[in-house]
């Protein structure tokens, strides 16, 4: 694999996001995960399953310039439909996952992170989905999930304004389960994965597809209008514009267009 490594330990599966120097979430990572949850899902070694960023941050976004690439609204919505299906994937895996979230969990970094199980966020850890800032809506479940978890105000103000909050204001909002100093996260976030593995694994997957009927049909519903919204304010002005301002490092204008 060229982005994800991972080792087990006492049960546990730790899977490292290694995409210098932001881990950010190109398609690439998105297939890794995938291939992860195919190599880990049928190994009985494996109980639980950690994923965390190498270097400084979890994942501070998806890859901007891999936008540029992307030529049609079409191919846009496809784009946000597959990320879905693995994150969906991420979700209902019959195996817990836990994401150990440091210095940033952004966009498609922190819909990942929210595809998890579990959170476990360093107190001055940043998470925000500030894609609206670049004239686009989140498109990996992130209209769906964030308010689940944070409530709709939250969740809107959050995206409206593209501000994150810290990791300890992710565990009074309900985004995060508990918050660590940035030395111990890995080892905490561990300690708690390692006390899951000991459980039944037939119990855990039983557990995890329950949880899933708490998610009504109408988030299914959003997601597929999320891809397709997606695709529809990707072909915008507005879009080429807060990719461009992005990439230039200014701040973008937008004219509603």
């Amino acid at each position: 694999m060229e982005f994800l490594s991972w080792k087990v330990e006492d049960g546990v599966a730790i899977i490292t996001i290694a995409r210098p120097p932001a881990n950010a979430l190109s398609r690439g990572i998105i297939t890794e995960v995938n291939e992860v949850l195919d190599a880990v899902e049928n190994d009985d070694a494996v109980r639980v399953l950690v994923l965390h960023g190498e270097g400084r941050f979890f994942s501070a976004g998806a890859d901007i310039k891999e936008f540029t690439e992307v030529e049609s609204g079409e191919e846009f919505t496809k784009l946000a439909s597959n990320g879905q299906q693995v994150f969906e994937r991420v979700e209902s895996f019959s195996k817990p996952v836990i994401a150990a979230i440091h210095g940033a969990a952004l966009g498609g970094g922190l819909e990942l992170a929210m595809s998890c199980h579990l959170r476990f966020v360093t107190e001055s850890a940043k998470l925000g989905l500030p894609e609206l800032q670049l004239g686009l809506i989140p498109g990996f479940g992130g209209t769906q999930r964030l308010p689940r978890y944070v409530g709709v105000a939250k969740a809107a103000e959050m995206m409206f304004t593209s501000e994150p909050i810290s990791g300890t204001e992710a565990v009074q909002w309900g985004l995060a389960n508990r918050a660590y100093s940035d030395e111990v996260l890995l080892e905490e976030t561990l300690k708690t994965a390692k006390k899951i593995a000991k459980k039944s694994p037939i119990a855990l997957k039983a557990a995890i597809q329950t949880l899933q009927f708490a998610k009504p049909a109408s988030f299914y519903e959003g997601m597929e209008a999320e891809a397709k919204s997606f695709g529809t304010v990707f072909i915008t002005e507005d879009a080429k514009e807060g990719i461009q301002a992005f990439i230039e490092k200014r701040e973008p204008v937008f004219t509603g267009k």
